[in-house]
C-alpha cells in the first residue's frame, strides 16, 4: 500500500514538473513570437527597410480618421525606401479621414516618390488620397471619380407616430443636435447642412483643380458625383496612365531616377498579430505543447485575433456606394 502510494507521489511531481516546462516552453516560444511580431510592425521594419527596396502600401476599404495610419507613414518618411506604391481600393469614407490621409501621403510624397495604382476602385474619399501622388496609374476596368459630399441620416419620426413614441427635449437654440432623426427635419437644419455640405464638396473640387491641373469646364464634367472607368479617367485627366504595379514601377524609373532592379517589400500600416500566418503556426505548436489541441485548431483555423471592422462612419462623407448596395 506504501509503495503504490509512493508511486502515486512520483507520479505527480513528474507531472508537474512536465507542466512546469511545457508553460515554460511555451513563453519562450511566444517571447520570440512577439518580437519576431515586432520586427514586422511598421516601426520594427522602418529601421530594416534598405535603400535597395520600393515600399509598397495598401489602403483598402472604408476610410476614417487613423492615427496609427498616420504615424505609419511618418516613419515611412524617415526610412530608406527608395519610393513608394500606394495600392488604393477603396469607396471612400468621412472627409476629415480622407483629408488626414491625404495630408499624410502629400508629406510622405515631399520626401520620397509616390505613385498610385487604382486596383479595384477610388472613389471619393479614396480619390482624395489618390491625387496626393504626383501620378496615378489605374486598370482599364478601375471605377474612379465620385466626386462630391454626403451627409445622410435616419429619420424616425413617422415612425415614432405610428408605434407612440415621443422624445422630449430641452436645448440651448433651435439648431442645437439638429437633425436629430426624432422630428422633420426643419428648413433651418436643412439649409445648414447644405452649408456644411456645399463647402466641403468646394473643398474637394477646389483640391482636384489644384491636383489634376484641370480648367473649369472639365472640372464641372468630373465633379458630378458619377464614377468612371480607368479608360474614361484617363481622358478626363483623372488618372495618369492605364496598367499596375509595373506600369507604376517603370514610371518611377523614367521619372524619378530609381534604380530598375530594386525588389517591391510591403510596408503594412496597420498591421495585426493574429493574421501573420507564422504567428497563428508558432502559437498553435505552443498550445500544443501545453495539451490544449482543440484551442490550437480553433487559432489555426480563425487566428488570434478576428478581423472584425464594424466601422460607424461620423459626420460628413466623400462615399461612393453603388444604389440599392446594403
Amino acid at each position: 500500500m506504501s509503495l503504490d502510494s509512493d508511486v502515486i507521489v512520483d507520479r505527480r511531481r513528474i507531472r508537474r514538473k512536465l507542466t512546469f516546462w511545457r508553460v515554460v516552453s511555451a513563453l519562450v516560444v511566444i517571447a520570440a513570437i512577439v518580437t519576431v511580431a515586432v520586427v514586422a510592425t511598421p516601426a520594427g521594419r522602418g529601421a530594416f527597410t534598405t535603400s535597395g527596396s520600393i515600399a509598397r502600401v495598401h489602403i483598402d476599404g472604408l476610410i476614417r480618421s487613423d492615427n496609427d495610419r498616420v504615424e505609419a507613414l511618418e516613419r515611412l518618411e524617415k526610412s530608406r525606401a527608395a519610393a513608394v506604391v500606394v495600392h488604393i481600393n477603396s469607396p471612400g469614407g468621412t472627409t476629415a479621414g480622407s483629408e488626414q490621409l491625404y495630408d499624410a501621403l502629400v508629406r510622405l510624397k515631399a520626401k520620397k516618390p509616390v505613385v498610385v495604382v487604382v486596383e479595384g476602385l477610388a472613389a471619393s474619399g479614396g480619390y482624395i488620397a489618390a491625387i496626393a501622388a504626383d501620378h496615378i496609374v489605374a486598370q482599364q476596368s478601375s471605377l474612379v471619380g465620385s466626386i462630391g459630399v454626403l451627409f445622410q441620416y435616419p429619420n424616425f419620426s413617422e415612425l415614432m407616430k405610428t408605434v407612440g413614441v415621443k422624445v422630449e427635449e430641452v436645448k440651448s437654440s433651435p439648431l442645437k443636435a439638429a437633425p436629430n432623426g426624432f422630428e422633420p427635419t426643419s428648413p433651418e437644419a436643412r439649409a445648414a447642412l447644405d452649408s456644411l455640405v456645399k463647402d466641403s464638396y468646394a473643398w474637394f473640387r477646389g483640391l482636384v483643380k489644384q491636383r489634376r491641373g484641370m480648367d473649369d469646364g472639365l472640372l464641372e464634367k468630373v465633379a458630378d458625383g458619377r464614377v468612371f472607368t480607368g479608360r474614361q479617367a484617363v481622358e478626363l485627366k483623372l488618372v495618369d496612365a492605364l496598367g499596375d504595379e509595373k506600369t507604376a514601377i517603370a514610371w518611377l524609373v523614367a521619372q524619378k531616377n530609381v534604380k530598375p532592379d530594386l525588389p517591391v517589400r510591403d510596408f503594412k500600416l496597420t498591421p495585426r498579430l493574429g493574421d501573420l500566418t507564422f504567428l497563428r503556426t508558432a502559437a498553435s505548436i505552443a498550445l500544443d505543447a501545453l495539451g490544449l489541441s482543440a484551442v490550437a485548431r480553433q487559432v489555426e483555423h480563425a487566428g488570434l485575433v478576428r478581423a472584425v471592422d464594424r466601422l460607424s462612419l461620423d459626420g460628413m462623407l466623400a462615399l461612393w456606394q453603388p444604389a440599392g448596395a446594403n
